[in-house]
């Protein structure tokens, strides 16, 4: 049996995410909180499978990330409670309450099992509360350019 991961040995030449479900949720915790030096490990793996109900973190950052690298700079925007679940893909754009907040970095696995935390790559690294984010906003994954 083989075991080995396709993404962490290189067997994917492009994204082979060709269609998927939006991933929907509220915004159920608002954060306010800026760390320069936080040292996530972003996984090397380009997807995760988010279920319905799950409650997972939304990190900020505006450094150049992307699966297996290391964030530092960090805006915490708030914890948000999955409504529909699917697959969630480093490049997957983010929308809270309609308003575009950035792509999906990758995932740091640092609270797991309680939960995954979400860096999205944004040009400005806010805070839930810079960005006036309230409790119940909609939160919208969107792979990109298979959606209005």
């Amino acid at each position: 049996m083989n075991l080995t991961d396709p993404y962490s040995a290189g067997m994917f030449d492009k994204n082979p995410y060709v269609m998927k479900n939006d991933v929907k949720g509220k915004i159920i915790t608002i954060l306010d909180g800026k760390i320069e030096e936080r040292g996530l490990s972003l996984i090397k793996q380009i997807s995760r499978c988010v279920c319905k109900n799950e409650i997972h973190e939304l990190i900020i950052t505006d450094e150049e990330a992307g699966p297996g690298s290391q964030v530092n700079k960090v805006a915490y925007l708030g914890f948000m409670e999955i409504e529909q679940g699917s697959v969630m893909v480093a490049g997957d754009t983010l929308t809270v309450a309609d308003k575009l907040i950035g792509t999906v970095a990758g995932f740091d696995e640092t609270h797991m099992p309680n939960h995954l935390n979400i860096v999205i790559k944004s040009a400005a690294r806010q805070t839930g509360v810079e960005l006036s984010v309230q409790l119940g906003d909609s939160c919208v994954f969107r792979q990109y350019g298979l959606h209005k």
